[in-house]
């Protein structure tokens, strides 16, 4: 007979190695409600792991500005600490940054 707790454990544990494989890495991650969020894995303990969740702040725009010409508004990208325990966690991806191949010089 399948228990239950044993398959959950087993998640769970799945989960933390993958945690402590992905850690001080940007990943993408989803929840048991279906909810996405992108972060920073920080540390990573028994019952849950530790990330730092960005959102994006927007510059509040000045009252003695005329015109509506110029750059767009500045935005700022600000990292909150959040806690997440293993049950919760269904998937982590780990974001891909793409680096831009080097230019071919002919001369060389």
């Amino acid at each position: 007979m399948y228990n239950y707790s044993e398959g959950m454990y087993h998640q769970q544990d799945e989960m933390k190695k993958l945690c402590q494989k992905y850690q001080n890495y940007y990943v993408m991650g989803q929840l048991n409600d279906g909810a996405q969020f992108e972060g920073i894995i920080d540390s990573v303990d028994n019952s849950g792991v530790n990330m730092l969740i960005a959102e994006d702040i927007v510059e509040e725009q000045s009252d003695r500005q005329f015109g509506y010409y110029g750059p767009g508004r500045r935005r700022y990208r600000r990292f909150r600490r959040q806690r997440y325990p293993f049950g919760l966690l269904t998937n982590l991806l780990l974001y891909p940054f793409y680096y831009p191949s080097y230019p071919y010089y002919s001369w060389y």
